[in-house]
């Protein structure tokens, strides 16, 4: 067999204030190489598609794998370039009989709303006898166009998302079945009118979770949940459920009912309820032990600048000290402060820089004490860059300056300017939830923060165009009036018509 691999990814926050440009694709890396090396984020599900298919004595041929820190749409002619690379080395490549993706599942480009199920689309327009896998981020709109012209969608299950390597093997596999004809998959997909954040370390998000491990048995290939982005003006933004079933609708569509319902009954125990800024000084002063508190609504992973002073300002307000804060997207102090040197001390103008939700500047007088020229940091697995950076001190704050706007996932963020966090009271980290899985063992405590910023959690009030309104928490039952009904797609039916379409 042979076997076409890469991937594209970012995620569209339609509200940030700075469109998605070539130069946020290319700070990650643009390159056919991905599956060899930890240049990207995208790296671990595209070392196993390769792996997995040289195990099996397949042929595989890379495309670019490109990836970009969230943030607004993307430019249509930057869209369109890596889409037409893609397509372009596809119908270089001739005959394949595998393609398998790492998308996200949530990037939005001018003049597109779904850009995933645009390439998909005309993936399967090229190779329209191959079996098309896509693995995608749980914070995907999952769209009915997607659904149809893909053979196998696999999302990832968890939240942070520990397990992409994992659902990167179930896709190959699964694809390869298909590829044989062991299998002929069924796909059912349900909206649950739901709109919603579902970190997955706690319940009853910890239990649905397994809930959808352990339905995959007899008939069921493959269960996922699509959590949605809600930071997203589209019309599919939302949870949606997705199942996949040999040859028997009827039991996808049972169980994506159940595992529905199930949302459903615990949509009011789901909502995000995190307290705030003094709340969690309050909290936190109350506590024993070292606190790591995640900044939620200035978390770069969704968009946000990074560079919000909020909760800097409340602790230099309230004099605390002890704390390390970060990561700052400030590429002018960064600069002037890695170029003083390792001693100096002077002041500088800290964040706010890029609006409203980034609150107003903060003028310190700092030290320098770490210069890290080309920083980067882990994140499953995987390097992130965040460029020229370094660790400023200021009134018993350690501050982390980043060039790459980037959230924290894990401590070496941190440790790798030479701040030392064991003997620190107080951690404050730049992201909404991905850092549990970096700081969560060491940590005494560890709870989200509401702060003004980007990230707006009152769902309820989002000011969407495009979507149906009639979703919770919008509306206490959207379901009043009845379930939603699944959608089915049958794989043949979607053969027969790509097949149709292309000898057309």
């Amino acid at each position: 067999m042979r076997v076409f691999i890469g991937g594209l990814a970012t995620e569209t926050n339609t509200f940030a204030p700075f469109p998605t440009a070539l130069s946020a694709f290319e700070e990650y890396g643009i390159g056919r190489d991905t599956s060899l090396n930890d240049s990207s984020p995208l790296g671990g599900p595209l070392k196993v598609f390769r792996s997995c298919a040289e195990a099996d004595g397949c042929d595989v041929v890379e495309t670019i794998t490109s990836f970009a820190q969230p943030g607004g749409p993307t430019v249509r002619a930057v869209y369109e370039r890596l889409r037409d690379t893609i397509l372009d080395d596809l119908s270089a490549a001739g005959a394949v009989d595998i393609v398998v993706l790492m998308l996200h599942g949530a990037m939005v480009a001018q003049g597109y709303d779904d850009c995933e199920g645009d390439l998909i689309t005309r993936v399967r327009g090229i190779a329209p006898n191959a079996v098309v896998g896509v693995e995608l981020d749980p914070h995907c709109h999952l769209t009915s166009q997607m659904v149809s012209e893909a053979d196998v969608i696999i999302i990832a299950k968890e939240y942070p998302h520990i397990d992409f390597d994992d659902r990167a093997r179930e896709l190959y596999a699964l694809c390869r079945r298909i590829a044989l004809g062991e299998v002929a998959p069924v796909a059912v997909l349900l909206d649950t009118k739901m709109v919603g954040f579902y970190p997955t370390f706690d319940p009853p998000m910890r239990q649905i979770v397994d809930g959808l491990t352990a339905a995959e048995t007899g008939p069921i290939l493959s269960m996922s949940l699509a959590h949605g982005f809600p930071w997203a003006d589209v019309e599919d933004v939302g949870t949606r459920v997705l199942v996949y079933a040999d040859q028997d609708e009827d039991a996808a569509v049972t169980v994506a009912r159940d595992v529905a319902a199930t949302l459903y009954e615990q949509r009011h125990a789901l909502l995000p309820d995190y307290p705030g800024v003094d709340d969690s000084i309050d909290r936190l002063r109350q506590s024993n032990g070292q606190v790591v508190l995640g900044d939620f609504a200035d978390n770069p992973g969704g968009g946000a600048p990074g560079d919000s002073t909020f909760i800097l300002r409340a602790l230099l307000e309230r004099e605390l000290s002890d704390v390390v804060i970060g990561a700052f997207w400030d590429p002018l102090v960064a600069q002037v402060c890695a170029e003083a040197g390792v001693g100096a001390i002077l002041d500088v103008r800290l964040g706010g820089k890029c609006g409203p939700t980034s609150g107003e500047p903060i003028d310190l007088e700092v030290e320098v004490r770490g210069v890290v020229e080309n920083h980067s940091a882990g994140v499953f697995g995987q390097r992130q860059p965040m460029g020229r950076s370094v660790w400023l001190h200021s009134r018993g704050i350690d501050i982390a300056v980043c060039s790459i706007r980037t959230q924290v996932y894990e401590r070496d963020a941190f440790t790798g300017l030479g701040i030392p966090l064991e003997d620190r009271r107080l951690i404050v980290v730049k992201s909404s939830n991905h850092y549990q899985a970096g700081f969560r063992a060491d940590a005494d405590h560890l709870w989200h923060v509401t702060s003004p910023g980007t990230l707006r959690l009152d769902f309820a009030r989002m000011p969407y165009t495009k979507r149906n309104l009639n979703f919770f928490p919008r509306e206490a039952d959207p379901w009043a009036s009845g379930a939603p009904e699944p959608e089915v797609f049958s794989r043949d039916a979607v053969r027969a018509s790509s097949l149709a379409a292309h000898n057309r």
